[in-house]
């Protein structure tokens, strides 16, 4: 497909603005599709060119993440290697199967998480107590929301970002850097699917992509140097707006 100019400076702003969004609180998808969209993309090459893109993204904050201390390897690497199997099956089962079914039921978690986070205005101010081990958690998580990002996709990070804190008993910055890595690692996965099958549009996935690095280290740092109000904020509001797009996708488009 080839496009007007002024599109490709479109596409470059888009990666800036989702990669800042998406790096400190997720949700940068609820951009760059309808964008991709917009532009006359079929959807099948709208999401396979989005996830290259967005791998930029989760891949520059999570390398800022690390530079920073914000993460320590041999806590996220089981978190990794069970993503990673989870993303696979998830992008797996998507060649085979309807994903349409959770177009209607992840809307109903995403407001259950929305209220959590509502009502809990100390959630994440602090680290505190685990429930359950780093084995046990990965294990459960790394599986079940990386088969969900294959599978599906929208609010990946809030799903990831909600089990850190409230399980593994995180604080929200610790949380938000240790999701990035964990988003880098499933959108690797299903790139790799995505390019085997020859759906992504090369230039426009790697023009955004340049926009999501710089939007990506901009919204990390701010990550890092922001309070967690701040960043809970944010989050809550990401979370509403990915919700509005669901519920309004799957039940009145």
């Amino acid at each position: 497909m080839e496009f007007e100019f002024y599109y490709y400076l479109i596409f470059l702003a888009t990666g800036v603005i989702a990669g800042f969004i998406d790096s400190i609180a997720g949700g940068g998808g609820i951009i760059t599709i309808p964008v991709l969209l917009a532009s006359g993309m079929p959807p099948h090459i709208a999401l396979a060119t989005n996830k290259l893109q967005g791998t930029f993204g989760s891949g520059m904050a999570s390398f800022n993440f690390i530079r920073k201390g914000f993460i320590q390897w041999h806590e996220v690497t089981i978190g990794v290697w069970y993503t990673f199997i989870g993303a696979a099956l998830g992008t797996y089962a998507l060649l085979l199967l309807d994903a349409s079914v959770l177009a209607k039921t992840i809307p109903l978690m995403l407001v259950a998480i929305f209220i959590y986070t509502l009502l809990s205005p100390k959630m994440g101010e602090n680290d505190r107590h685990a429930y359950l081990g780093r084995h046990l958690f990965f294990l459960i998580f790394g599986l079940g929301i990386g088969f969900y990002d294959g599978f599906f996709g929208p609010g990946t990070g809030t799903f990831w970002t909600i089990a850190l804190v409230a399980l593994l008993g995180l604080n929200l910055k610790k949380a938000t850097a240790q999701t990035k890595v964990m988003n880098f690692t499933s959108n690797v996965v299903s790139l790799a699917v995505f390019l085997y099958s020859g759906n992504v549009l090369l230039l426009v996935g790697l023009l955004m992509g340049i926009g999501q690095l710089i939007g990506a280290y901009v919204g990390s740092n701010m990550v890092i140097h922001k309070e967690v109000k701040f960043i809970r904020l944010f989050f809550l509001t990401m979370v509403a707006l990915t919700l509005i797009k669901l519920i309004y996708g799957s039940y009145f488009s």
